[in-house]
């Protein structure tokens, strides 16, 4: 990628304040080397920020896992991110994403970027051949078991917690997480927006797969905002701060992580697949 000669996104306005409206598009692939692998994600690049509702619109039509729209706010970026049906709080594979438009697309020189969030203050650095996220920890917790959350799963997890957002499902091997084929349906009725389920590796620490269908998500291709919680749990389990992980879905991925007390960075690749424009109507 890097060795590209890229557009500067100041070639082109992102925002025409004529209607109708254009505004630039990227669809980048994050946690991966491989331009049919990873998780796409769309990137909007916008001068100002667009009406709730075309932004809803735009993350409904590029129907992908989310849809990350940014603006920038002095040394900072304002960053949101939209599934196909809501604005949802952390997302890392759309975050991955944007650094890349930023860093090989807009010629942004620094080697960090900071981010604005509904989660708080998010950072990225440039890290060897990689984009490393900070992100914050979620501690996962004890928790009783729902029966719904094991008959949706299908086969009975070693050990089930949950965190302030998603349901943990541990399992004993690689096999039974890939071997996974939930009832969806069932499993958007639960009190969390999210499961993850995850065992140990291969030939990685450990692997996981993400379920968020309350999202518009039946499975997320790869989840940086589950690591919040993997993280942590791997760490404690195998007594190692820095830990290689895998996502075992369909298209797969690869984040290359690491405690750092109450947070953690997930490192990945990008490609960025598609750039072009959104026409948005008056």
């Amino acid at each position: 990628m890097t060795g590209i000669k890229q557009k500067s996104l100041d070639d082109t306005p992102s925002t025409n304040l004529t209607w109708p409206m254009r505004i630039r598009y990227f669809q980048v692939n994050a946690f991966t080397k491989n331009p049919f692998g990873g998780n796409p994600a769309g990137v909007c690049p916008l001068d100002e920020w667009l009406p709730d509702e075309t932004l809803q619109k735009i993350a409904a039509e590029n129907n992908l896992s989310e849809t990350a729209f940014f603006v920038r706010n002095g040394d900072k970026f304002h960053l949101r991110w939209m599934t196909p049906t809501v604005e949802v709080d952390l997302c890392g594979h759309a975050t991955l994403a944007t650094v890349a438009v930023l860093f090989f697309e807009s010629g942004y020189q620094e080697n960090r970027v900071d981010f604005e969030t509904r989660s708080g203050i998010v950072s990225a650095v440039r890290s060897e051949d990689r984009i490393e996220l900070d992100f914050p920890i979620w501690l996962p917790q004890q928790c009783e078991t729902p029966a719904a959350l094991v008959r949706a799963l299908g086969r009975q997890p070693e050990q089930i917690l949950a965190s302030s957002r998603d349901y943990l499902a541990v399992f004993k091997s690689e096999g039974d997480v890939r071997d996974l084929a939930p009832d969806i349906t069932t499993l958007g009725k639960l009190d969390r927006i999210g499961v993850i389920a995850t065992a140990p590796g291969s030939d990685a620490d450990f692997v996981s797969r993400f379920f968020a269908p309350q999202a518009g998500i039946a499975e997320d291709p790869v989840t940086g905002s589950a690591h919040c919680t993997l993280i942590p749990y791997w760490a404690a389990r195998l007594a190692k701060n820095k830990l290689f992980a895998r996502q075992v879905s369909r298209r797969g991925g690869e984040l290359f992580c690491r405690l750092e007390g109450n947070r953690v960075a997930i490192g990945g690749n990008a490609v960025v697949y598609e750039r072009g424009e959104i026409e948005i109507p008056d």
